[in-house]
């Protein structure tokens, strides 16, 4: 199974990520770790990528299609993956697309969880990140709205998309979505 989860920032995707790649036997694939590791070790990219998150801004389609081809092109990716943070743009969902028809992957799934923006920007505040300053939140989201939020409706025209609301528990949310995927 190929999964991406799609939503806001705050909205819970790497908790249902961790949850439902752990239950269906899935990596998980999060680009928000992979990108914080890579600023931890100081890499050339983390370095790039830093300067662009702390901004509250998208690090560039190029920089995160190459991270994405080299993850799910690995062998322990093969049997099936949840993609945490990717794509957040048109042009990564069309360049994924490629990459997983070049890989012999099909049968993608989309999980959207979706959230009223002042639930979001509560939850982010109460996160207590050094980046999640309430005027940074407000530019994610407006970024999401414009970048991410199309990303959706790219999917909803020939891929099985599953809008999940995200208030509740976490086992709660976890079961619906367990549920839209037939498990």
């Amino acid at each position: 199974m190929y999964l991406i989860i799609l939503g806001p920032p705050g909205a819970g995707k790497g908790t249902q990520s961790v949850l439902v790649a752990e239950k269906l036997g899935l990596k998980h694939l999060s680009t928000g770790e992979i990108l914080r590791k890579a600023v931890t070790e100081g890499t050339e990219l983390g370095l790039k990528a830093k300067e662009v998150m702390d901004a509250g801004n998208l690090v560039s389609d190029d920089i995160m299609i190459g991270i994405i081809k080299e993850a799910i092109s690995a062998e322990d990716a093969r049997k099936g993956f949840i993609l945490d943070g990717f794509p957040r743009t048109l042009q990564q969902a069309v360049q994924l697309d490629k990459i997983m028809e070049s890989l012999g992957y099909d049968g993608l799934k989309v999980i959207n969880i979706t959230l009223d923006d002042n639930e979001l920007i509560r939850r982010m505040l109460g996160r207590g990140r050094k980046d999640d300053s309430e005027e940074t939140i407000k530019n994610r989201l407006k970024v999401y709205c414009e970048q991410t939020a199309p990303v959706r409706e790219h999917y909803k025209q020939n891929t099985a998309v599953f809008d999940i609301y995200g208030i509740g528990t976490v086992n709660e949310i976890n079961s619906r979505i367990l549920e839209v995927l037939g498990k």
